[in-house]
């Protein structure tokens, strides 16, 4: 299992401590708990420690990112916390092409909203779904900087070879110029396909590029996407898949050969490498570039499974020989948003709703916050924990593990953790293999059982 966060009286971080130690200094009043997720606590009376060197790693992905904690023991390098970090870009980006379709639409209205504005927009350096990303990974640092006393941040800044990874035989002249060298993509993909629709067949007709995977469904704008219809089938299809709209299984394999896997997230990642290592300066802490060559090397010498926690626990050169702990479960973590800044919220049919202005706080609870409801009577009787939608009625709705349950009372209900952007849950564990330079060491202490585990704030430890 992952460490134990503690901070001193006065809130400056100290060095992690084990799960046993955590129930030992709660038990004896000693301490409290500050934290859920990352589960941490606060020291009542101790104001400072000794501090040994701590390292946080972090493997950059497209939808999932690993983030790890090493520490640096008498003993060798060690991992003291990870987690995976889930990216809501997609999310994001859906978001802005609703936004940006809902605007198109009504500037076609003869209505009193202002005509488009492009020429005057403020130039993004990055799209927002990628500064999403970004943002996510710098904040979690940030908050990881509160918790633990960091000295160094080492980041796998990867780089993807689109070419070689479209086409692994492709090298020389062709590798330098590319597909479309010497020919402009209508053209290359008429004598690709004979100057015949892909769909139908017909040939001597008006012809048109289109998108075998829609745009609208992730579909890239790359040669291998592309093929040329007639007018009549392109309409047809829409926004369909290639599976519903092809009967034909022959034709269908025939246009499917030429499709592969998408290139987007690789895109993403290298898109954010350099920024991420550029923002990360802003922490004033000393930053490691390692490659993913040497994370690859560094895990398979030590006999680790392919995640991403472990790519970050196995990158830089402190990865070479470090013990991960065989029960270590890392803590999932969902970037959800922190809501909307929309004014007034809209039907189906784009009308206002007739609803009373939304409370940002009732009975000092807002909407996400995690709490545990004591219920002593009547139907809803029993101990409930999770996350509230509040109501101005003041009966809260809870969204525990097992289902939603309506109707508890604020009077009922214990504050656990803030609202903050972000759900959590505990991941799986893992079977993980022994690394050889600590065969002969022995077992650094006893579980224990199930009898002696306390439940702090909702979490087992």
């Amino acid at each position: 299992m992952s460490k134990v966060f503690v901070l001193s009286k006065q809130k400056t971080p100290l060095m992690p401590c084990s799960r046993a130690r955590a129930r030992e200094l709660l038990r004896e009043g000693k301490a409290a708990v500050f934290r859920c997720y990352p589960f941490t606590i606060i020291l009542k009376e101790r104001e400072e420690g000794n501090h040994q060197s701590v390292e946080c790693k972090i493997d950059p992905g497209s939808k999932t990112t690993g983030v790890a904690l090493v520490g640096s023991f008498r003993s060798g390098e060690k991992a003291l916390f990870a987690a995976h970090l889930h990216h809501r870009g997609k999310d994001v980006k859906i978001q802005i092409l609703t936004r940006r379709a809902s605007r198109r639409s009504r500037r076609s209205r003869t209505t009193r909203y202002r005509a488009a504005r492009f020429d005057n927009r403020k130039k993004e350096g990055i799209a927002p779904s990628l500064q999403s990303r970004l943002n996510n990974t710098l904040n979690f640092v940030k908050r990881l900087e509160q918790l633990v006393p960091l000295e160094k941040i080492v980041v796998e800044t990867v780089c993807f070879d689109m070419q070689k990874m479209q086409n692994p035989e492709i090298s020389g002249m062709e590798y330098t110029r590319g597909t479309l060298a010497g020919w402009e993509t209508r053209a290359y993909l008429l004598q690709k396909y004979n100057y015949s629709c892909v769909y139908c067949g017909a040939k001597e007709v008006p012809l048109e590029i289109e998108h075998v995977v829609p745009v609208s469904r992730g579909g890239s704008h790359r040669i291998n996407n592309l093929v040329i219809s007639c007018i009549s089938c392109n309409r047809a299809k829409g926004s369909q898949s290639i599976a519903h709209f092809v009967k034909d299984p022959f034709r269908l394999q025939a246009i499917t050969q030429q499709l592969d896997c998408s290139l987007a997230p690789a895109a993403h990642v290298n898109t954010l490498r350099k920024q991420l290592v550029h923002s990360l300066t802003a922490l004033h802490l000393p930053i490691t570039e390692s490659t993913g060559a040497m994370t690859r090397w560094n895990r398979s010498c030590q006999g680790y499974q392919k995640d991403h926690w472990i790519d970050a626990v196995c990158c830089g050169p402190s990865g070479a020989s470090v013990f991960i702990p065989k029960k270590t479960i890392p803590l999932e973590i969902y970037a959800k948003g922190r809501g909307s800044r929309q004014m007034c919220r809209v039907d189906t049919y784009g009308f206002p709703r007739t609803t009373a202005k939304k409370a940002k706080r009732i009975h000092n609870f807002q909407t996400g916050d995690i709490v545990k409801a004591s219920v002593p009577n009547g139907t809803k009787k029993g101990c409930y924990t999770g996350r509230i939608a509040i109501r101005t009625s003041g009966f809260f709705n809870i969204h525990t593990e097992n289902g939603l349950i309506q109707g508890i009372h604020a009077r009922y209900c214990h504050l656990y953790q803030r609202a903050d952007g972000y759900d959590y849950k505990q991941g799986k564990g893992m079977d993980l293999a022994i690394p050889k330079p600590y065969t002969t060491l022995t077992s650094r202490g006893a579980p224990s059982s199930d009898s002696t585990r306390l439940s702090v704030s909702g979490v087992v430890f």
